[in-house]
């Protein structure tokens, strides 16, 4: 049988005439800073006073052991290699590397001795293919483009320039005799109810005339086939097969698959995955509206409640498999059905997957390509179609993977952002997204569906970001347009738009010992990625409450309002109106380290007031008041598998909490439908004194919607007034005024304390009770002073 041993322990870095011990799987940057060797990149500036790590040379290096007697070959496997580098035992090449996003298996039978992994500076192999291929554009400086490495290590408009090295994923010996498996194509899909598995299996024989079985069993089931060559098919069938649903309409049965290879009766090597049975389409036909882009999965049409993942750390090897899954619980837990893996990352660990498969999240998978002009030349290309193949073997068993997408921004980039004159005629990528990775797709896993890119309108006829048809990225909001004009248009899917805000209090607190934050502090602007970010936020807060000048916690609270405000009003708009719209993917979930950005988690893993408003916004059912036309509409907004019905209570109101006018009417939307009415004319508010509230039953839950007619700035708020209360695990406030998008920020009654609800709007008499944890002193007046809410207009 195959044996396994890896090669975990007895690495070191060399460093100045050192040897620092290091840690495999893991970095430079990882083992430098265990060693004290540089600060936190993370805290300060750090990030700058390790810049020149990314532009030297790095080697590692320890014994390679002799192995146990009894087996004819054994190699020495590398998960993942960061990124270009020479691999030797005892001076010898075994071979070399130039890509982060495969792996790598060197025959190294009957040796021993020192194994040397020499690491060439990525900034170095990208500049050697620049000179040799010619100039690409891209959004960004640095040179990522060049070379098949996560291209955000080179920084982007959230992240910081670390750009690592290092052995980030594991490594091993195999040993083996006769035969093993190389590699296992699970084709899943189902029929009439029938879960029907095809695994395409190909070996690698050190005997050629050697007989070969494989046996694969799976729900109860079992089949047998010859190897012919180095390849066989094994074929199943699993009666009255359970489905394997999203979460929110049905649950996540998933089945073990084992396949064994044997030669006479012995067992030589074997292969388990996980795997579920659903089938997934992508309808994209046109229509009265445009061109669709509707995830179909087991025939149920779905509106995708999506964010954008990016990786979770700028060191990846740090992101643990509890990590991942306490990541992506969060995103379950804010009703998020849809997570999509960006193209300047990587493709995640198995165990991202793995959860995902567990969490019921739809996983829409890009090929790392991001807002760049990529050649199409060697070396470069065929690293590509290497990476491609393996990959979508590798993430094939996984049922949450929904989607592979060719690229993010480069279709929109060439045609938009002026490369089409610069480039001149050379290549940039487009033989990639229309013509290598749609092959590989449909040659390897023709059971899920491939998109060119992201945005992209499905022909070169239409504008790639044209939001009738296909994907669209709504980026002039934030970039130049205020967050209500999301209400101008109605794309078929928003797989991209967001907002920024700073993160937790307590976040900056850990980030800038020392520092008292400011707006325009050093540290803050440090944490500011973005393209004049600052000034977006600045008018963005104008246009709605002004900007508080030198008061750092108003700062701070309104930008995060504002933040979970700009988010709420897409949504709602685009919800509304399903089926035109089939879905949003919030830029963004997560961050990589403390900065200021789209992320409705921020870098230390704390919810932003944007993370619980999404709690509200993905709910089966969202009750939304929306202006439409001349008039204003409610609309009841059902992906729930029941009807939603009964009564909606409006109230017209004045700030001062007096009831203008109320009413009550029916309210009927139908199974995975939305229901919309105009609201009556004498109920619509007028001028900036009145706002109207609707209310309504969704099961054991009281929903609201609210709307003002105008900004905030320009209402008439009451002081606000209001009580507050302490018990064990929770805060109780009860208003005796208004009080609009009062919000806890529980991480300022301790680094380690949370809230279980952001911001909440309170009338008159009305109470809230917020649940906390971690708070070890409780007191009323602590909890005043970190309850924030709007005020009056100064």
């Amino acid at each position: 049988m195959l044996q396994a041993s890896p090669l975990v322990d007895g690495w070191i870095l060399r460093h100045e005439g050192q040897a620092l011990a290091a840690s495999v799987p893991g970095c430079v940057h990882t083992d430098l800073l265990a060693a004290g060797v540089i600060p936190d990149p993370y805290v300060g500036r750090g990030e700058h006073e390790v810049a020149w790590v990314g532009r030297r040379e790095w080697t590692y290096e320890r014994e390679l052991p002799d192995g146990p007697s009894g087996q004819e070959q054994t190699d020495l496997v590398f998960d993942g290699l960061d990124t270009a580098a020479e691999i030797l035992l005892d001076g010898r090449p075994l071979g070399s590397v130039r890509n982060m996003h495969r792996s790598y298996r060197f025959d190294v039978t009957g040796a021993s001795g020192r194994l040397t992994v020499r690491f060439a500076s990525a900034y170095a192999e990208a500049e050697a293919v620049r000179g040799r291929l010619g100039e690409r554009p891209a959004a960004y400086a640095e040179p990522y483009q060049y070379l098949r490495k996560m291209a955000c290590s080179f920084g982007w408009d959230w992240g910081p320039t670390l750009v690592t090295a290092g052995i980030w994923r594991p490594v091993r010996l195999e040993r083996w005799s006769t035969a093993r498996i190389a590699r296992v194509r699970p084709l899943v899909t189902v029929e009439q109810g029938v879960g029907m598995v095809e695994l395409r299996v190909e070996v690698e024989r050190t005997r050629v005339e050697a007989g070969l079985t494989v046996t694969a069993r799976v729900g109860g089931t079992q089949a047998r086939a010859r190897v012919e060559g180095t390849g066989a098919v094994v074929r199943l069938e699993v009666p009255r097969a359970r489905l394997w649903w999203p979460r929110g309409y049905g649950e996540q049965p998933l089945y073990d698959v084992e396949l064994t290879l044997s030669h006479e009766g012995a067992d030589l090597d074997s292969w388990r995955r996980r795997i579920g049975f659903r089938t997934v389409e992508l309808d994209r036909r046109p229509d009265a509206h445009g061109t669709g882009f509707t995830l179909v999965v087991n025939g149920e049409r779905l509106f995708a409640r999506g964010v954008n993942w990016i990786p979770d750390d700028s060191f990846p090897s740090r992101v643990t498999r509890e990590r991942y899954r306490r990541r992506l619980r969060q995103a379950a837990g804010a009703g998020v059905d849809l997570v999509r893996v960006w193209g300047g990352g990587i493709y995640e660990s198995e165990d991202f997957y793995d959860a995902c498969d567990e969490l019921g999240l739809l996983v829409w998978q890009d090929f790392p390509f991001a807002c760049a002009a990529y050649p199409e030349e060697q070396p470069l290309r065929g690293e590509v179609e290497a990476e491609a193949r393996e990959n979508v073997v590798r993430l094939m068993p996984h049922p949450s993977l929904v989607l592979w997408n060719g690229n993010n921004e480069n279709l929109w980039g060439f045609r938009d952002w002026g490369w089409e004159g610069r480039l001149a005629g050379d290549s940039w990528g487009e033989g990639y997204y229309l013509g290598l990775l749609p092959r590989v797709v449909a040659e390897l896993d023709p059971t899920r569906p491939y998109t060119a890119g992201s945005p992209w309108s499905g022909s070169w006829a239409r504008h790639p970001n044209d939001p009738a048809h296909g994907t669209h990225h709504s980026w002039e909001v934030w970039n130049r347009r205020d967050y209500t004009e999301y209400r101008a248009e109605v794309p078929r899917f928003v797989a991209e738009f967001g907002w920024q805000a700073p993160p937790a209090y307590a976040t900056l607190r850990r980030a800038l010992p020392g520092e008292e934050p400011a707006a325009d502090s050093p540290g803050m602007l440090h944490r500011q990625k973005a393209d004049d970010g600052n000034g977006k936020l600045a008018r963005g807060l104008a246009r709605h409450f002004g900007v508080p000048e030198g008061d750092f916690d108003r700062w701070h609270y309104l930008t995060q309002v504002n933040q979970a405000r700009a988010v709420a009003a897409g949504i709602e708009h685009w919800r509304s109106h399903w089926p035109v719209c089939a879905g949003t993917v919030v830029w963004q979930l997560n961050d990589c380290w403390p900065v200021t950005s789209w992320a409705a988690i921020d870098g230390d893993g704390r919810e932003k007031p944007l993370y619980h408003e999404l709690r509200r916004l993905y709910a089966d059912r969202l009750l939304t008041l929306q202006p439409r036309g001349e008039g204003l509409v409610w609309a009841a907004v059902n992906q729930s598998a029941e009807p939603w019905t009964g009564v909606l209570r409006l109230r017209r109101m004045s700030v001062d909490g007096e009831v203008l006018q109320g009413a009550e009417v029916r309210l009927l939307a139908d199974a995975r439908a939305v229901g919309v009415a105009r609201v009556p004319v004498e109920l619509e508010p007028a001028g900036a004194k009145e706002f109207l509230v609707a209310d309504a039953a969704a099961g054991a839950t009281e929903l609201r919607a609210l709307y003002f007619p105008v900004v905030d700035r320009e209402i008439p708020y009451p002081q606000p007034e209001f009580e507050v209360s302490v018990a064990p695990g929770s805060v109780t406030v009860t208003a005796r005024t208004l009080v609009r998008d009062l919000l806890l920020q529980a991480d300022r009654l301790g680094p380690d304390v949370r809230a279980d609800r952001g911001l909440v709007t309170l009338l008159p008499g009305e109470r809230v009770t917020i649940g906390v944890t971690g708070w070890e002193t409780p007191g009323a007046d602590a909890a005043r002073a970190a309850l924030y809410c709007l005020e009056p207009a100064r």
